[in-house]
């Protein structure tokens, strides 16, 4: 078994000839078991997975009658790998949205893309490729989010109303990196880009979307985020347009049960300006030096510092100085990096504990800033999620 650099299958050696597809890899042929070293969210944990042929290549610009172009001629090889190229950081983005995971999104990602090439001839054309794309991904999620029990409705947040659920009591949420967000903006000027708008991919929001049955919130992401009409959501989902505008409109009611101020809510501020950057070097200076103090007068009033996964919740600025003067240096030595995560500022956190030599991945924090304070920390100790932020493996 070998592999090339991109991740790609080369193959058991067999005679028999697969189909293949240069961005999906080699398919294994019928009857034959391979095996794929692929570049997805496991690899950052060396796993080995049946012949799904997965890779990383992301977002070309297409022009804008692509989808009609393809279906004069599809299917073919090089359209399907114009087609991954176009719709691979969106189907992701997509993917998050629905499962609040990096990981499971870049799993699900792979999955539909496996699923369209081997469905590739039983499209007929009556719906765009974009559609069909979505329609997988939809049910994909759909079936995972039935059969995931994790996924129970949180129990409700200590904060104040108003807040919004913490991530504290949804293990499976994880931060997006900025970069990445960054490819689909770049390379898909025009109606795509409002998919990655600033308000729809905040931590806030997405914890939100969390509560939503999951037929609720795909018309959710699929209406107000995608900009589809209810005629084209009614479509992919196998149902009515009253069905489509009563979902949403449940939907709708569930955030504004959160958020009685509307998006403003959830919307983090805009880009960090002077100020904002000055306050997160002061949060990673008060880490690297053990000052709990330093940082406890960063802190705003109503601060809420939710530790996932599962790890606790702290809510109001004594609460959380008391947490902090606890727990901040019983492990280690900090050091901290900068970071872009769902549009919002933060810093990757590596510890080096006692009689270890070096500072190893620890803990990714997002952060909401409000009037020079922090108004809210999001801690996610996964290590594993570093290599997606493109982080060094230690320090």
């Amino acid at each position: 078994m070998k592999t090339c650099r991109s991740g790609k299958l080369i193959g058991p050696r067999t005679d028999n000839q697969p189909e293949t597809s240069p961005l999906l890899g080699r398919v294994r042929p019928t009857g034959m078991r391979g095996t794929v070293i692929y570049r997805s969210a496991r690899t950052r944990r060396g796993a080995r997975v049946d012949a799904t042929g997965r890779d990383e290549e992301t977002g070309r610009a297409a022009p804008a009658d692509f989808d009609r172009a393809l279906t004069e001629h599809w299917p073919g090889v090089a359209d399907f790998d114009d087609l991954v190229r176009r719709y691979r950081r969106e189907l992701h983005v997509y993917c998050y949205r629905m499962l609040g995971s990096f990981d499971e999104a870049e799993d699900h990602v792979q999955e539909v893309l496996l699923r369209a090439w081997r469905s590739r001839e039983s499209f007929q054309g009556r719906s765009s490729l974009r559609t069909w794309l979505y329609r997988i991904a939809t049910n994909a999620c759909l079936d995972t989010l039935r059969r995931d029990a994790r996924r129970a409705v949180p129990a409700p947040s200590s904060a104040p109303a108003g807040r919004g659920p913490s991530i504290a009591a949804m293990p499976w949420v994880q931060p997006y990196p900025d970069s990445l967000l960054d490819e689909l903006a770049a390379d898909q000027p025009g109606p795509e880009a409002a998919a990655v708008s600033r308000e729809t991919i905040s931590l806030a929001f997405l914890a939100a979307i969390q509560l939503l049955p999951p037929r609720q919130r795909a018309v959710l992401i699929l209406r107000d985020v995608a900009v589809w009409t209810a005629a084209e959501v009614a479509e992919l989902l196998g149902t009515s347009v009253p069905a489509v505008n009563s979902a949403l409109q449940r939907a709708r009611a569930t955030l504004r049960d959160q958020w009685p101020d509307g998006r403003l809510g959830w919307e983090p501020a805009a880009e960090p300006d002077p100020g904002q950057r000055r306050l997160l070097e002061r949060f990673i200076t008060a880490h690297e030096h053990a000052d709990p103090e330093a940082l406890i007068a960063l802190l705003h009033h109503d601060i809420r510092l939710a530790i996932s996964p599962r790890v606790g919740e702290w809510n109001g600025r004594p609460e959380t100085g008391d947490a902090l003067r606890e727990g901040m240096n019983s492990l280690g030595q900090w050091r901290l990096l900068p970071i872009m995560a769902n549009r919002q500022p933060g810093a990757a956190g590596y510890l080096r504990r006692p009689g270890q030599p070096a500072y190893v991945p620890f803990v990714l924090t997002v952060l909401r800033l409000e009037h020079g304070r922090l108004a809210d920390i999001a801690a996610f100790e996964q290590p594993s999620m570093f290599t997606a932020f493109g982080l060094p493996a230690s320090l």
